[in-house]
């Protein structure tokens, strides 16, 4: 899209309107009791615009919060209504190691848990599987089948608790097993909240965690997307990522478009469902990156809602702002932490950080400084947790809603990575053999061009690193250093031992021929047209497994191979 000034303008009327339909709202919205001065007690208004009785010809785009196109967010309040939740992603080890971490971030501030699975369970296997070898526990935690969601969640009400899982191939059979494990627990199913990833069109173009080809993946995420619209309305069965593809080496433009292009072909996969788009569509939600260059982040993300805002209304028909909202996650970047000097990566948590904030975050995970070469400790991941509280308690961000808005420069970093997003919407439909997105994702995917572009941009980068035209502290300049070697957490190879003896034990308790009649009665389905989370469900709460679940899938489905390119 090239924004026309000319074709934007608001008089001084039309500007005054919308600050007091803004104000209507605000003055109609619950806020929280806290102290909304600065530090030096002057007090300051809940939101900016332009001065009375002037124009301004960017008010169309740029609006007011709470309002139609979203640039400055969802909420008239902004964060003094309700600030972003705390989470921290977090997993290692065995169920009970992570369910004491899961206490100690929830005691500590966090206000949801986000967790962390072990290769073998992100690919659908078992940790007794020859190919689950030297990997069980080591990046998340492993989880086998619902007795080990029962000790994740030990003593944690999940009922009580908004539980994120970052999980994509396997993401049923594990959001199942979580269901099994609330009703054990007696909660009441239909006021569960959280959110599933379940993106699987992000692991084909960028992070490569799939089991099945696209189409069967596609249907099971139907099938979530039908089942937790009839039975679990707060819950969100799809969280889009583009995380993952900004992790790879894509530009922020690329990761906003490749991302919302994704979430378009869910809302296109909703709607063949026959499923109401003003009811579907707030139960997406978006995971995004929040990397080092601090303006371009937060132009981003409001360049991210308005887009949504307009293509969900103009192009899929949403009627209700709450089905035009982009709710999103954002996680501090990954690949910015350096080995070297790690402390440093401290400052770049913070800053990341804050970009996501004032980029309006609905909730926030902050990396620890060690991240980079292993899982966090406890110490670290303290400190990570508490930069949040920093800067949600200290520093006066809270106190005004989008407080950049109107900043020339900011607005002007929104106008152009839109416009760069437009042009990549524009791209992939070109590649689309009957004009919906979904069918041009696919046929990206197939063709190799989203995994070429984002090279493209990779190379790019890491040329201008190694010429120096781009400075990493530590790792290109200012190299000397005083600080000493990192005490570091160390997964005990004891951890996958015990966890395969535990499972050989469950195995030898459970009724086997329940767990084959469930495991038959899932094939059959899968051979039909009917949803098939009931009978995966009935699997889970026999304790079939997770490798179990999914090797009966592949057997019937396949399983997906990327094709060779050079």
């Amino acid at each position: 899209m090239v924004v026309n000034p000319e074709e934007d303008v608001m008089d001084a009327e039309q500007i005054a309107a919308g600050q007091q339909r803004w104000q209507q709202r605000y003055d109609a919205s619950r806020r929280r009791e806290a102290d909304f001065t600065t530090l030096s007690g002057t007090e300051v208004e809940p939101v900016y615009g332009p001065p009375e009785g002037f124009e301004d010809p960017r008010m169309e785009r740029i609006g007011w919060p709470g309002e139609f196109p979203f640039t400055r967010g969802l909420y008239a309040t902004g964060y003094r209504g309700r600030t972003w939740t705390i989470r921290q992603f977090a997993g290692f080890g065995n169920a009970e190691d992570t369910n004491e971490r899961y206490k100690m971030i929830l005691n500590s501030g966090g206000g949801g848990l986000s967790v962390a699975f072990d290769m073998p369970t992100l690919m659908g296997r078992d940790s007794d599987d020859p190919k689950s070898l030297g990997e069980v526990g080591h990046c998340g935690v492993a989880i086998d089948s619902a007795a080990d969601m029962d000790r994740l969640f030990k003593d944690i009400p999940l009922q009580d608790v908004t539980t994120s899982m970052t999980i994509s191939g396997p993401a049923v059979p594990a959001f199942v097993m979580y269901l099994v494990a609330a009703e054990r627990q007696g909660a009441d199913i239909t006021k569960l909240n959280g959110t599933l990833q379940t993106d699987i069109f992000k692991e084909y173009i960028a992070q490569k965690e799939w089991l099945f080809p696209p189409e069967p993946h596609l249907r099971l995420i139907g099938d979530l997307m039908e089942y937790c619209a009839a039975n679990i309305p707060a819950y969100k069965p799809l969280s889009v990522s583009g995380y993952h593809i900004r992790e790879a080496g894509s530009t922020a433009a690329q990761e906003l478009a490749y991302t919302l292009a994704d979430g378009f072909g869910y809302v296109e996969l909703g709607l063949s469902r026959g499923l109401d788009i003003d009811k579907f569509a707030p139960g997406l939600s978006f995971f995004f990156d929040s990397h080092l260059d601090f303006f371009e982040e937060i132009a981003k993300f409001r360049a991210g809602r308005r887009i949504w805002a307009r293509w969900l209304r103009d192009e899929y028909g949403a009627k209700t702002d709450k089905a035009q909202w982009l709710r999103f996650h954002t996680q501090t970047a990954g690949v910015s932490l350096t080995a070297q000097q790690p402390h440093l990566n401290v400052v770049r948590t913070a800053v990341e950080a804050l970009a996501a904030i004032l980029g309006g975050t609905n909730s926030l995970h902050t990396n620890a400084l060690d991240e980079t070469l292993a899982l966090p400790t406890e110490e670290s991941a303290e400190i990570a947790l508490r930069t949040q509280s920093v800067l949600m308690e200290e520093i006066g961000v809270t106190n005004v809603a989008d407080p950049l808005g109107g900043s020339w420069y900011v607005e002007a970093l929104t106008d152009k990575i839109e416009a760069e997003a437009e042009e990549i919407f524009a791209r992939i439909k070109e590649m689309s053999p009957d004009a919906t997105m979904t069918a041009g994702i696919l046929r990206g995917i197939e063709d190799g061009w989203f995994m070429a572009e984002i090279a493209d941009a990779a190379f790019e980068y890491q040329q201008k690193l190694e010429k120096g035209e781009k400075k990493i502290v530590g790792v290109n300049t200012q190299t000397d250093t005083v600080s000493g070697a990192l005490e570091i957490l160390r997964v005990s190879h004891e951890v996958e031992i015990d966890q395969c003896r535990v499972l050989a034990a469950r195995k030898t308790q459970r009724d086997e021929d329940l767990v084959r009649r469930t495991l038959t009665a899932l094939v059959e389905a899968s051979r039909g047209t009917g949803s098939l989370i009931e009978p995966m469900l009935e699997a889970a709460r026999a304790e079939a497994t997770m490798g179990e679940i999914c090797h009966v899938l592949r057997d019937e489905w396949g399983e997906y191979r990327e094709p060779a390119r050079f």
